[in-house]
């Protein structure tokens, strides 16, 4: 299974980006959307951005997954 989390491109060097989420920053070849520019959402899949996405979805889903993580911290507490 592949999760598809929106991050944010926070650097640019020749044919690779930097881009962040939750903190964590990952490196993504740029091969396949060549006209990436900082501070655009991206998905990233096996080291290659494959998707561009506007903030308004990208902020959106990211959301989702923080909502999610806090509903299933919240679960496991109750479980304790």
């Amino acid at each position: 299974m592949c999760l598809a989390i929106p991050m944010k491109v926070i650097e640019i060097k020749d044919n690779e980006a930097v881009a962040e989420v939750g903190g964590a920053r990952y490196r993504a070849n740029l091969t396949l959307l060549p006209d990436i520019k900082i501070g655009e959402y991206i998905i990233v899949h096996a080291g290659f951005a494959i998707e561009k996405l506007d903030e308004e979805a990208a902020l959106e889903t990211l959301q989702i997954w923080q909502d999610i993580a806090e509903f299933t911290e919240k679960r496991q507490n109750r479980k304790r």
